[in-house]
């Protein structure tokens, strides 16, 4: 995904080659079996407690964070393309859209994942506060992890 100059002050993207094929990849990402076990920085565990992979459907969960604070989150789906795209609005605080874009590349997988803040603001408080950069480093880095731990 581009960045426009217009929302360059608002958004994060990371982009990583992750050592798994893309059917393993799509599974762990929308499975909440699989995403339970990987999903949020250094730390934090999660609970699921609704997963609708469609578009409009809702993801609710709850990290809990090591200090044992609670963060909850929902989120809409916007888009799924599959093997592709991944689009989720997430509507509770922070505000942001999700794009994670998937592309196989023989037994690998490259993953772009973009977030865009709804305001500048929100984006500088989401980064200085929650270190969100960083956590989404952490959290990339726990996926292939557990890829490498995962069978197709």
């Amino acid at each position: 995904m581009e960045s426009n100059s217009s929302t360059k002050n608002r958004e994060l993207i990371i982009s990583r080659t992750l050592n798994a094929p893309i059917e393993l990849v799509w599974e762990a990402w929308t499975n909440p079996e699989h995403i339970v076990n990987w999903w949020g920085p250094n730390g934090f565990t999660n609970t699921i407690t609704k997963m609708d992979i469609n578009p409009g459907g809702e993801w609710n969960l709850v990290m809990h964070g090591p200090d044992g604070t609670d963060y909850k989150n929902k989120s809409v789906f916007k888009e799924i393309v599959l093997y592709k795209k991944i689009v989720y609005q997430h509507i509770s605080s922070p505000c942001f859209t999700a794009t994670i874009e998937f592309k196989a590349e023989g037994e690998q997988t490259h993953l772009n994942w973009h977030m865009l803040f709804d305001t500048a603001e929100e984006f500088i408080r989401v980064v200085k506060t929650f270190k969100a950069d960083e956590g989404l480093r952490q959290n990339i880095e726990k996926l292939n992890v557990y890829l490498a731990g995962m069978s197709v």
